[in-house]
């Protein structure tokens, strides 16, 4: 797609209303084409071979060919093509959302249940759904800092920070988190001796499914976090969805607190609010990862943390699915280092000795 072409979108739901629901909304934007629409896979494999969209919006449950076994055969057919789920927000919508996204799906929405009104559906679509095709296809005009490099704009270089006891790590994800989760967090030694907090940007639902898939790949805890559980060494902590994850300090303890606070950066949780209360309990002390997401969610907490000594850690453009959070802050020049999605865990632990 070149730069002045518009985003060529096919849209596949089996239910014609969503059909036409899905493409009011996406006509709205100027930047944004759609090309057709299919009411099941079997149609919609034929019609990417007809129309060659840059983009698909793919439902899951639809008769003849479901959504994940599209998505198999579209990911073999058609490697580079964007592939956004649509999904529901229940238990079943969670646990196979997971799966298209291991399967080589590049991001999903929610479908809204009971919203009232054709301008609500409507608002609530280009909200969610523009957003998410359009990340995909940003123009990369900015040079990126070399990998495994401190970032051109980060003063003192890693040699001369002073040396730190890290107590805590904390990640901030959005798109793409999942799979990378699943790549970095088997990689963390059975014996680590921190607490790992994680804000990855998903609903409710979503989350606990995530720990759940998170704990089948590795030996330390992970849990989705509740209000009030006591910080523990090799625990991996996932805010819930639709709470902020805070941690606070309580005589020589520390705890996890959630709150519905307004969202910050339209997130809740929010990456920010977490970094925050981590410098407040463990000031310096802290490795604070960045890795692959949209927007810039986190950078602000990234700029207290490392004012208070934390060592920074963004993950790099090419091993991001979209290079939006760790890219605001690279070009922030408030990365330590900027790093393949591999080289994240041997970063922290050179961190811890």
């Amino acid at each position: 797609m070149t730069s002045q072409a518009r985003i060529r979108v096919l849209v596949v739901d089996d239910s014609v209303v969503i059909r036409r629901l899905v493409t009011h909304a996406l006509s709205e934007d100027p930047e944004i084409e759609v090309v057709g629409g299919a009411a099941n896979g079997v149609l919609a494999l034929k019609m990417v071979e007809a129309t060659k969209p840059d983009a698909i919006t793919l439902d899951i449950e639809m008769p003849e060919m479901d959504g994940i076994e599209t998505l198999r055969r579209l990911r073999k057919l058609h490697p580079q093509l964007v592939v956004i789920m649509f999904s529901t927000l229940s238990e079943r919508g969670a646990a196979v959302t997971l799966e298209a996204l291991s399967l080589g799906a590049n991001d999903y929405v929610t479908k809204a249940a009971n919203v009232g009104s054709l301008n609500v559906s409507l608002g609530r679509l280009r909200d969610d759904l523009v957003p998410k095709i359009k990340q995909f296809f940003v123009s990369r005009k900015r040079p990126e800092p070399a990998v495994g490099k401190p970032a051109t704009a980060a003063p003192p270089i890693p040699a001369q920070r002073p040396a730190i006891i890290r107590k805590a790590v904390a990640i901030g994800v959005s798109t793409g988190g999942p799979n990378a989760l699943a790549d970095i967090i088997p990689l963390i030694p059975p014996a680590f001796a921190l607490p790992v907090f994680i804000v990855q940007h998903m609903p409710p639902i979503f989350t606990r499914f995530l720990a759940e898939r998170l704990q089948n790949l590795t030996r330390l805890n992970v849990c989705e976090a509740a209000d009030g559980m006591r910080v523990e060494a090799r625990t991996v902590y996932i805010a819930p969805g639709d709470y902020h994850m805070r941690v606070v300090k309580k005589g020589a303890d520390k705890f996890v607190t959630l709150d519905r606070a307004e969202p910050e950066n339209f997130c809740r949780p929010s990456v920010d609010p977490l970094f925050r209360s981590v410098a407040d309990v463990y000031g310096g002390a802290v490795v604070a990862v960045i890795l692959t997401g949209m927007g810039q969610d986190g950078r602000l907490g990234v700029e207290r943390l490392r004012g208070e000594g934390a060592w920074i850690i963004a993950q790099d453009q090419a091993s991001s699915v979209v290079w939006g959070m760790p890219g605001a802050v690279a070009r922030a020049g408030l990365a330590d280092v900027i790093t393949d999605l591999k080289s994240v865990v041997p970063e922290i632990m050179r961190q811890l000795q």
